[in-house]
């Protein structure tokens, strides 16, 4: 197996930025697998599972950056090599020199910065988010593999100081119409959002934009906090500080399932608020205490922005759907065979994985998934599907040492070949994530493996209907009207949210 390694000692690049190098480096002709990342130990073990050892990879510290090229020839690794500094340069065109090295370095630079955002390494997240809470400032981190035990001090010292700690593993939040993380280009307007959820934070801030309203600031608050370990401490900080903002007339929260104490937690902060809240908690069907008295309680993402829409009376603007969607419906159903009985999800959206889920099993229709609502229905193995499957594509066990789905499509073209030569399936989910940080052509990455499991369950004599949301907006750089036209283009059926796209799914099932 041939590889090419090289290990630049001192040269420091944040997570996200390097995703993007990779996915260029990765589709170059002749290369089997690539690794471009920062030499911190977990890292060190990533390159060991792919097969990269060497010497220099243990002399290696957390600064120095490690770049593998797993190819079909030596010639191939060692030119690509050779020539690594241009793909540096066409992911980061626009070269600035910078002296800034810490976070002193920083405030020395801008001293009435109140936000910092950290993406280093998770097992120095940690010490950098609490150096920066010391010193009075908020704090977005990016950085993902920080222990529970530093999250819950963290935010401890945050409630102490009056600051937020958004994140750990925080991909999105708005602050003040500027984007962070993975976000979506809207409008500014009096609509506030706090989530755990990124993708389920970016739908609905788009939604909010479809409907003529904005976002006054939409608050990102890490995948766990919503926990009971961690106790909800930065989405309660949250829900006080949009109360108390003159912008904001409303606030919605966008929720995975959260802990049961946490919902209690909530529900009291929100009868205490006087602002309307509106409360989306995915995966959860039981009655809550105060709902409809306290706050609005919602089963989608699509509701939630509804009913921002009607409380803040902004007009009568509807979302886009298919031209004749129920036309279509019988035209998709009309051609599957009798054995095609199976909807495949491959989600980039955590949010939206959870979401299509709890939509299934409101029709009584059971799924499958590695992240599953229900733990009965846990898929054996994450790359195997069974009967109808939704898998979270972005989940960790896709993710090691590879770019997340929403930035480079490769692990999702090998799973939509997968599913779509299986003749038992009927339909695939699919979303598609424009903003910010993402992919710049997400439907044109996955254009190609569509028409081709199309083209081969045609010659089969059956039919395969691939179904799909887009999460943006027109001002998005990726340009919403043409990343829909490439997926019309493919025989896709786009809708504008995850939710209608999954109900069309269920109702072909009951063709």
């Amino acid at each position: 197996m041939p590889v090419g390694l090289v290990v630049r000692k001192n040269q420091y690049y944040d997570s996200v930025f390097l995703m993007g190098v990779n996915k260029r480096l990765s589709e170059q002709p002749g290369v089997q697998q690539t690794a471009v990342l920062m030499a911190s130990e977990a890292n060190k073990g990533l390159l060991a599972e792919i097969g990269v050892r060497d010497g220099r990879i243990d002399a290696a510290q957390p600064n120095d950056l490690v770049i593998a090229v797993v190819a079909d020839s030596q010639e191939i690794a060692d030119s690509l090599l050779a020539q690594i500094d241009r793909f540096f340069e066409s992911s980061h065109p626009v070269k600035a020199k910078m002296d800034v090295r810490t976070l002193q370095d920083g405030l020395g630079m801008k001293p009435q910065a109140n936000l910092a955002v950290i993406s280093v390494p998770g097992e120095y997240a940690a010490r950098e988010a609490r150096l920066a809470v010391e010193k009075g400032l908020n704090v977005f981190l990016f950085s993902n593999h920080v222990t529970l035990e530093d999250e819950i001090a963290l935010k401890k010292l945050a409630q102490e100081r009056g600051v937020l700690v958004m994140g750990p593993d925080c991909g999105t939040s708005l602050l003040g119409g500027v984007g962070i993380g993975f976000a979506n280009r809207v409008r500014r307007g009096s609509v506030g959002a706090i989530g755990p959820s990124g993708t389920g934070m970016q739908e609905f801030t788009c939604l909010v934009h479809h409907l003529g309203m904005g976002i006054s600031h939409a608050i990102g608050t890490g995948s766990r906090d919503l926990s009971d370990a961690v106790g909800g401490v930065t989405t309660l900080a949250a829900l006080e500080a949009l109360e108390n903002n003159p912008e904001t007339e409303l606030i919605a929260l966008i929720s995975k399932p959260p802990g049961r104490k946490v919902v209690a937690a909530l529900t009291g902060a929100f009868r205490r608020c006087r602002k309307p809240v509106i409360a989306c908690f995915l995966g959860i069907d039981d009655p809550l205490d105060g709902e409809g008295r306290w706050f609005h309680r919602v089963k989608t993402i699509d509701e939630a922005a509804q009913i921002s829409a009607r409380l803040v009376d902004a007009g009568s603007k509807n979302l886009s759907l298919p031209q004749n969607p129920e036309q279509r419906l019988r035209e998709e159903a009309a051609r599957l065979l009798p054995q095609q009985k199976f909807v495949r999800g491959l989600f980039a959206g955590g949010t939206f994985c959870y979401q299509s889920q709890q939509i299934f099993r409101a029709h009584g229709i059971p799924v499958y998934s590695n992240a599953p609502l229900d733990k009965k229905y846990a898929l054996l193995h994450p790359n195997a599907s069974q009967e109808h499957s939704l898998v979270d594509m972005g989940d960790e066990e896709f993710t090691r040492g590879k770019p997340h789905p929403m930035i480079d499509g490769t692990e999702r073209n090998r799973r939509i070949l997968v599913e779509g030569r299986d003749p038992a399936v009927a339909a695939l989910l699919l979303d598609f994530i424009l903003g910010y940080n993402s992919s710049k052509d997400p439907a044109g990455e996955l254009a190609e493996a569509i028409q081709e499991v199309r083209r081969e369950a045609a010659e089969r004599g059956g039919y395969l209907s691939v179904v799909a949301s887009i999460t943006g907006t027109e001002l998005d750089p990726q340009d919403l009207g043409s990343q829909q036209k490439i997926l019309e283009d493919c025989g896709a059926v786009v809708f504008p949210t995850n939710a209608t796209a999954t109900d069309f799914c269920v109702r072909l099932l009951r063709r």
